[in-house]
């Protein structure tokens, strides 16, 4: 307790000199860190309590189908993901962040999507890697609060650990969670990120929404591979944002022409929702579209030596993937693209290539030109 109560100390001091409850000093404070947020570009910030419970039996569940594939550290972290202070020990709370991503000088999603000769990218890697971004942000949003109470125990995580950022984000008032197992707001619709800080401090929770999905149903009707196997639940296996970002392995041959075009993520189930009506572009800088990935065409993507794809792409999401995988995905969407004698030509270019990974794509993708 000594920590809390120096810092206790300190607030009231800062605040006020009328007398006040501890209650009051943490409302207070957590009234300050939210507006901190605000500041630090940050579009909401909700604060959790700690108890998943509910939560971890629907993982147990997810895991025991085995709808994670090949993400074995889903498994291996186990409960840990539910119970913060196994992870962070002495853990009270979750500070939630949300910012938004949606470029605001993008090409129009759709457009790319029904255009067999272009390579949709999801549009939250378009930029720069966000977990470099939000990571910067998130420490900076616990200096202040360190520089106003002092030393504080704490971690911030950015999809980096073993983290339910959808339920902790929901329990903090940030949205709720979609039947595509997304969050959802009334006022941002879904194209955001989340961050946590994980604290020791007893600051008052906020109040989860009432869900708003109501009877619709268009995120599971849209979905290519059916990977939104029920409402709220999500078979990776069969999602394309798993298969072409996750899996290291070879595409099943099954699935590979209904990837179509979409060489790096999905955002159909996004798309379509009723609710990403409302979401706000995003003015910051990072998330600005680099190296015309937002309207590119297969071939010149496919055309990329290694050196350009490390150069390129170094500092964005996509570079994690690298550049075997990358080549494994645009050949799934060249097999799928319309026939002409450019793509064919790209492809066979391609068809001697070092690893068998690629080699195995490109087979498959010049069959379905007939070559």
């Amino acid at each position: 307790m000594a920590v809390q109560i120096g810092w206790f100390m300190i607030w009231r001091m800062q605040r006020s000199p009328v007398q006040r409850s501890a209650a009051d000093d943490c409302a207070a404070l957590a009234h300050d860190i939210k507006r901190w947020g605000k500041e630090l570009g940050f579009q909401e910030i909700g604060i959790a309590g700690c108890d998943l419970s509910a939560a971890e039996a629907r993982l147990l569940d997810w895991l025991g189908k085995g709808f994670h594939g090949d993400m074995d550290y889903m498994a291996r972290h186990g409960v840990k993901r539910s119970r913060p202070a196994e992870l962070v020990p002495g853990a009270l709370r979750v500070i939630a962040a949300r910012m938004n991503y949606r470029p605001s000088r993008a090409q129009e999603s759709w457009d790319v999507i029904r255009d067999g000769g272009k390579a949709f990218i999801s549009r939250y890697a378009l930029g720069r890697d966000y977990h470099k971004v939000l990571r910067r942000r998130l420490q900076q949003l616990a200096d202040r609060i360190t520089a106003a109470v002092g030393e504080f125990r704490y971690r911030a995580f950015t999809d980096s650990a073993p983290v339910m950022e959808v339920e902790l984000a929901q329990k903090a008032g940030l949205g709720w969670r979609g039947k595509h197992t997304l969050l959802l707001s009334r006022e941002a619709g879904s194209f955001f990120f989340l961050g946590e800080i994980y604290t020791n401090l007893p600051l008052p929770v906020d109040r989860a929404p009432e869900n708003h999905c109501g009877t619709c149903e268009k995120c599971i009707d849209i979905c290519p591979t059916r990977a939104i196997v029920a409402p709220y639940e999500l078979d990776a296996r069969r999602c394309i944002s798993y298969l072409t970002i996750e899996h290291k392995g070879s595409i099943p041959e099954e699935l590979r022409p209904l990837i179509g075009n979409r060489v790096y993520g999905c955002d159909d189930c996004q798309l379509v929702c009723p609710w990403n009506k409302f979401a706000r572009p995003s003015d910051e800088p990072d998330f600005a579209v680099r190296n015309g990935l937002d309207d590119a065409t297969l071939i010149e993507l496919f055309a990329w030596s290694e050196e350009e794809f490390h150069a390129r792409l170094l500092g964005s999401a996509i570079h994690r993937t690298g550049y075997e995988r990358w080549l494994r995905n645009v050949a799934v969407g060249l097999g799928n693209a319309p026939t002409s004698r450019a793509v064919i030509a790209a492809l066979k270019a391609r068809s001697g290539h070092a690893s068998a990974l690629v080699r195995e794509h490109v087979a498959w993708a010049l069959a379905r030109h007939g070559g």
